[in-house]
């Protein structure tokens, strides 16, 4: 017997959906968004709510979920963004060797994260990051070498509005 999908099944529905939900109401959480998106016939788990966040651009702010600013990455876009990112989660940046260690508040690490990647792209100001790894509160910046590392650390901090 094969399962009967609705309209509401497609990955590209639910994504219009989840870009909707956002985009007209606050959300905190993945548990609320889930919810909502529940009680409209999308039924979803957390890893693919996850990844939909992810691949859509949607980074988590201090008052919850926000739509991506741009449909187009620019070098100029990313880097308003990284300041903004900054000025909102960074809390500490330590370089060691080639990496670079940042706390956030708690839930922070990957909306900064996101923040630094886009600034990496061609053009940004941020060349020398290789990648980035999120936790809830720490985020591992992987830089080319020992000096793209502090200099990360000055420009983030410079950023800030804090010196080394």
């Amino acid at each position: 017997m094969q399962a009967r999908t609705t309209p509401n099944d497609s990955r590209d529905a639910r994504r219009q959906r989840i870009l909707a939900v956002i985009d007209q109401e606050q959300v905190r959480s993945q548990a609320e968004l889930a919810g909502r998106l529940a009680a409209e016939g999308f039924a979803v788990n957390q890893a693919t709510l996850s990844r939909d966040l992810r691949d859509l651009g949607v980074v988590k702010g201090k008052d919850g979920y926000e739509p991506p600013t741009a449909p187009a990455l620019t070098p100029a876009t990313a880097n308003s963004s990284l300041w903004h990112a900054v000025h909102a989660w960074l809390l500490s940046a330590t370089a060691a060797q080639n990496l670079v260690v940042l706390k956030t508040p708690a839930g922070g690490a990957q909306a900064l994260g996101v923040a630094i990647d886009r600034a990496a792209v061609p053009g940004g100001e941020l060349q020398g990051v290789v990648g980035t790894i999120a936790g809830d509160d720490t985020l591992l910046c992987v830089c080319s070498d020992g000096s793209k590392a502090k200099a990360l650390v000055r420009r983030l901090l410079a950023n800030k509005g804090t010196s080394a």
